[in-house]
């Protein structure tokens, strides 16, 4: 008896499409308990040479956030994404004063007693120096 082609490709995508499907819909199941964030942007200054944009922002998730400070680098004029790497996080909402002292240093004033988790001195090629 011959077997036909046809068979082994039906059989081919039925046993590959089906755990695809299965797979994307667990995935998308977990994706939906994970809870959302939310930015609230507090400053946005672009440095001189306008390579960057420091954002200044508070990153809130789930149901109770914990307060907190946390500042980036950006290509100029792009959204936060949600990965994005903070190169200074305070663990309370304290206000941060920040300049571009060149187009590849900036000064950051932190409130004297902050719970300062991260701080990077240098960020993309750009000095960071706090006060």
């Amino acid at each position: 008896m011959v077997q036909s082609n046809a068979f082994r490709f039906r059989s081919l995508v039925l046993l590959t499409t089906i755990p695809a499907i299965l797979v994307g819909g667990a995935l998308w199941v977990l994706g939906s308990m994970v809870p959302a964030c939310r930015v609230d942007e507090h400053a946005r200054l672009t440095s001189p040479g306008s390579n960057f944009d420091l954002l200044v922002f508070t990153r809130a998730c789930g149901e109770t956030p914990a307060p907190n400070t946390q500042a980036a680098l950006l290509p100029v004029g792009d959204a936060l994404p949600d990965d994005a790497a903070s190169f200074l996080i305070i663990g309370t909402a304290v206000d941060v004063t920040a300049r571009w002292t060149g187009a590849a240093s900036l000064d950051i004033t932190i409130p004297a007693g902050a719970d300062i988790m991260r701080h990077d001195d240098q960020v993309a090629g750009v000095a960071v120096t706090y006060r």
